[in-house]
């Protein structure tokens, strides 16, 4: 069996410092070590697991263990002191001759458990209290990197709610706000809003929703990248690392909703090369220990380092002073069986890791964590629980169990997890997948996602493309919505209430001196790219219907018909035959959209335009009743049906990836479509966005609300017409996604999430409806022709998700 050898790097290490001298082979013949292990998590049970195949342990004590760890070799539970109890557990461990102690979780060693073990001349596998101030405190790590020019992202501390408040206001780049004391791995929050931020410190420092974890909080620039983990052995001195890990911390496929402790992991990472390890151990690890070595508080155990992979380079998101989980359970099976972790342990807490053997399997491993149902909300405890012996190359280990008698039940949210070790990372997964699928675990409620390792298969079919790489940021975008708020805001009057955001903006006249007057609703937009394939195939007539669809949609939205429409041509010269077929166009779209071209305007501009280039924008003006306005936010509720209206395609969105993706499949506009080969693919990406307003106006009132799904998708409108309270659950499956989406997602191996914030794959509408009313709403659209899908519910809201799309992992 193959083996890769991990590198050992030993630093600074005084030739005057006295290396104890240790021989493994001529220990490993008697078993001489009894371990004393702390904790009851899965993380537990995998290194009891391990722990237990070392010739040199003679028995292992978990306190308190899970139903795992009962059944494990060496292995027993011990309830009869607390984990909690420093004093106690030395005591036991005196009385019952342990010679090691492993604590698991982060709490202990963060309260000093070690200090309590050095006393007693036990050895302790962790850092003193004081080198678990790197996990302990986010203030102190932060200054620690700083101080030690270990790359991290740029932030500040504040215990002062009012001064962090003002920060926020102050700095132009996302955040990350972390709750700066432990707070059970729930404390870092990333708001996607300055008012989610502002919302984010109040639960913290003012609500305290941690505790006194919240006294302080570390507000950071949010990195983006791949994040990545890396489990390091140290003794002080040498460092040792495992596999670069990739963790999924989101609940549901296509890392949607909210964070949890984790719900699957695998290494190696595809991303992983030598040039990249040796770069972190240079560039972190090394400065890392090399610095709590200068603040005379050595590093001793296991440091956990969670990574953001940067377009500058990998930086430190945060540090972990234990093993993480589900990182364990997916690294320790990749150790060689001539690897002893007890050896490694003991190395780490009595200074001669150098003098050790740890090398790691050319092998790939996958875990998929199983949940309660509502996890990381409320779910049931005590829940009885099957489980049956693993396939060859599995292991399962336990977490939130408990063994009552000889029936196992669930007694946390992670319950318990599923890894396979395979010649690829590919036969890893199918192996832990086909197992559960085997029914190898089985409880009630059970939970777990669909998709681990979906980012790596991505990234080694191809290069998989982004509606941001083809040069567009729709995140840019709502950031300067956002920047502009406050000089929009400034512009109030009577009747207007001078904010941006939604999908058009109104003008209430009967409190601008029109008694009884309806509200105003004007929405103004343009073609986009969408111009450029025109230009190319001298093609004008549609595009002038998208300008109108783009905008009576929107009015349309708001519960307002369109009354009138106003158009711009923008061009360097003017060519008469283009702009009539592009007005003729316009006047196609106001006459689907039931109102009139009252207006418009041509400008010549040689200089700003080139050659044959043009562009369009234009503004539809409608009318509603305050009665009738959208969306009756109030009347919103849970359980309410989410109706999909048919796309006609692409649409008049995301034409800056289609294009590149076109081009990458080396295709011109003249050659026949692939999903269509009755059309070539530029009529065919010319199918002109579809005007659903005559066919909307009869049924708006059964209806609560509207979205048209343009840039942003279906992930970013949706929310645009709900109350904070609710979020729209929309289960992909449940519309036919047209062959154009298809074809787009495969050739440019675009992300399923990144297809629904770009595209609107398919549905360009989506409607808002009681559950009793939307049958009958349902057929009366279908009976105008429309396209009609039931594709989701109203739920309530967990954290910042206004849209969650189930399923979405199926779309591969």
């Amino acid at each position: 069996m193959d083996q890769i050898s991990s590198t050992i790097t030993p630093i600074d290490r005084p030739e005057k410092r006295l290396k104890r001298e240790h021989n493994s082979a001529s220990s490993s013949d008697m078993a001489d070590l009894r371990i004393l292990l702390i904790g009851n998590g899965g993380r537990e049970h995998a290194l009891a697991w391990k722990l237990s195949q070392s010739p040199r342990v003679e028995s292992i004590f978990a306190v308190p263990g899970n139903g795992g760890t009962a059944t494990c070799p060496k292995t027993s539970n011990v309830t009869s002191v607390s984990a909690e109890d420093f004093p106690g557990l030395v005591q036991f461990a005196q009385s019952n001759g342990i010679n090691l102690v492993v604590p698991g979780p982060e709490a202990p060693l963060v309260d000093g458990v070690e200090g309590f073990f050095k006393k007693a001349g036990i050895p302790c596998f962790g850092p003193s209290k004081e080198a678990a101030r790197l996990e302990g405190s986010k203030t102190y790590s932060k200054d620690f990197m700083k101080k030690y020019n270990v790359p991290t992202a740029a932030y500040e501390n504040f215990s002062d709610y009012e001064k962090a408040v003002a920060y926020i206001d102050a700095v132009d780049h996302d955040v990350v706000i972390k709750a700066t004391g432990l707070a059970a791995g729930k404390g870092v929050i990333l708001p996607t809003t300055k008012d989610e931020a502002k919302e984010a410190l109040k639960q913290i420092m003012v609500d305290k929703a941690f505790g006194d974890a919240g006294s302080e909080v570390v507000i950071e620039e949010l990195l983006l990248g791949d994040e990545l983990s890396v489990l390091t052995f140290c003794d002080g001195y040498t460092i040792k690392s495992l596999p670069l890990a990739q963790d999924h911390k989101r609940i549901f496929d296509g890392d949607q909703g909210p964070n949890t402790g984790g719900m699957g992991c695998y290494a190696p990472t595809n991303i992983t090369t030598k040039e990249l390890t040796e770069q972190i151990d240079r560039e972190i690890l090394e400065p890392t220990i090399a610095g709590m070595r200068r603040e005379k508080q050595p590093f001793r155990g296991v440091l956990f380092t969670g990574l953001m992979i940067t377009s500058a380079g990998p930086k430190v998101l945060e540090y972990n002073v234990r093993f993480g989980d589900p990182e364990t359970q997916t690294v320790l099976p990749l150790l060689s069986a001539d690897t002893d972790l007890a050896e490694i342990m003991l190395a780490c807490a009595e200074g001669y890791l150098d003098n050790c053997n740890l090398t790691i399997e050319n092998k790939f491993s996958a875990t998929v964590v199983l949940a309660a149902g509502g996890y990381p909300g409320s779910y049931a405890k005590g829940t009885p629980m099957k489980v049956d012996s693993p396939p060859a190359n599995s292991t399962i280990f336990h977490a939130g169990t408990k063994l009552e008698g000889d029936q196992l039940k669930t007694s946390g949210g992670r319950v318990i997890a599923i890894n396979s070790v395979g010649d690829s990372l590919r036969a890893a997964v199918d192996a832990s997948y086909a197992a559960l699928s085997n029914k190898v675990i089985d409880f009630e409620g059970m939970f777990y996602r669909k998709d681990i390792a979906h980012r790596a298969f991505r990234s080694v079919e191809k290069t998989s493309m982004t509606y941001a790489q083809a040069g567009v940021d729709i995140k840019a975008g709502n950031d300067f919505v956002d920047k502009i708020k406050k000089a929009v805001a400034s512009t109030k009057r009577a009747g207007a209430d001078a904010e941006i955001g939604g999908f058009g903006g109104e003008v209430d006249l009967s409190q601008c001196g029109y008694p009884d007057a309806p509200i105003l609703v004007g929405a103004i937009d343009g073609v986009g790219t969408k111009l450029m394939i025109a230009q190319s195939l001298k093609k004008h007539d549609t595009v002038g219907i998208d300008l109108v669809a783009m905008n009576v949609n929107d009015l349309v939205v708001q519960g307002a018909e369109p009354l009138m429409f106003l158009d711009y041509y923008g061009c360097s010269k003017l060519d008469l035959s283009t702009a009539a077929d592009f007005v003729e166009g316009v006047a196609t779209g106001c006459r689907q959209a039931g109102c009139a071209l009252v207006g418009g305007e041509t400008a010549e501009m040689p200089g700003m335009y080139q050659a044959d280039d043009y562009d369009a924008a234009g503004c539809a003006v409608g009318t509603v009743t305050k009665s009738s306005r959208l969306p009756r936010l109030d009347a919103m509720t849970e359980g309410d049906v989410l109706l999909g209206l048919g796309s006609a395609g692409v649409h008049s969105n995301g034409f800056s990836l289609v294009r590149r993706i076109v081009q990458s499949a080396g295709l011109s506009y003249t050659d026949p479509a692939p999903w269509d080969t009755s059309k070539s693919v530029g009529v065919s990406l010319l199918t002109p966005t579809r005007i659903y307003v005559k066919t909307l106006l009869p049924s708006l009132s059964q209806i609560k609300g509207l979205a048209h799904i343009t840039g942003g998708g279906l992930i970013e409108n949706v929310p645009r017409m709900l109350p904070d309270s609710l979020a729209a659950e929309i289960t992909y499956g449940s519309w036919t996604i047209p062959a154009v989406f298809q074809w787009l997602k495969k050739t440019g191996n675009v992300a399923p999430v990144e297809m629904c914030r770009t595209f609107n794959s398919g549905i360009g509408m989506v409607i808002a409806v009681d559950a009793a009313s939307a049958a009958s709403v349902a057929k009366a659209l279908a009976d105008a022709g429309e396209q009609v899908f039931e594709i989701g519910k109203l739920v309530k809201r967990e954290g910042g998700e206004g849209c969650v799309i189930k399923n979405l992992e199926a779309w591969n």
